[in-house]
């Protein structure tokens, strides 16, 4: 399959798991053997993404707006039918499975390598057409929240570090990513929220804190509103 990338050609090989940014322009321009040809694309939330820990540089290559193509025996044909179907049941128990093998993937491809089928150019050398520059903003702004999750996020700090306009750096942000900015920074608090919640013993409150809430009352709003349980009732799992 022949893609082009913000301008940049890439050629997929059958049989090759792929792993790229959507938010960044990219359009199938070609297709070969179309009688036998069969394409599967699993869709993997950027927030979910940006907390798989220990990625590493291969975070970096696809905030990037790289293209990777992961190790060839990472992954079989029958395992991506199987995470295609369970993102498509609407069962929120095989969606996060899913989201959890495809964060050992992505693990283990941080550590045994990837191929790189279009290096990342966000923040390099600045050559690619500026139709695009926008994203180049987005990006710097997600990477920003991810970094300083547990610190005060103001709209206005987030926009100042990309040297935007408050309004246009919010309007910009919820174009490209979907979700409105400060929207997107409690839903990233949560999932940390809930990692820290059964991967560690550590207190509500402190948990509160760890995740970036101003307050334990505030967490307690925020997580009974998305998940429609309480904290200490998740964890005992109530």
């Amino acid at each position: 399959m022949d893609y082009v990338f913000d301008g940049g050609a890439v050629t997929v090989r059958s049989e090759c798991l792929v792993a790229f940014w959507a938010g960044i322009p990219h359009q199938a321009i070609g297709l070969r053997d179309t009688a036998t040809a069969r394409q599967l694309n699993v869709y993997l939330p950027m927030d979910a993404f940006l907390e798989m820990p220990q990625l590493g540089g291969l975070t970096e290559t696809l905030m990037g707006g790289g293209v990777i193509q992961l190790p060839e025996d990472c992954v079989d044909f029958g395992l991506l039918e199987r995470w295609h179907a369970d993102y498509r049941s609407g069962n929120a128990q095989r969606s996060d499975l899913v989201r959890a093998e495809i964060a050992l993937l992505f693990r283990r491809a941080a550590i045994v390598g990837w191929q790189n089928l279009l290096p990342p150019w966000i923040e390099t050398d600045g050559r690619r057409e500026r139709s695009v520059a926008p994203i180049r903003y987005v990006v710097l702004m997600v990477r920003h929240i991810v970094e300083n999750l547990t610190t005060p996020l103001a709209t206005t700090d987030i926009a100042a570090i990309v040297g935007l306009n408050p309004n246009y750096a919010t309007n910009l942000f919820t174009r490209v990513m979907h979700i409105p900015m400060q929207k997107f920074v409690t839903r990233l608090r949560l999932i940390r929220a809930r990692s820290l919640l059964f991967d560690t013993g550590l207190p509500i409150s402190s948990i509160a804190l760890e995740a970036g809430f101003s307050s334990q009352s505030q967490f307690y709003d925020h997580f009974r509103s998305a998940y429609g349980t309480t904290p200490n009732q998740m964890r005992k799992g109530g």
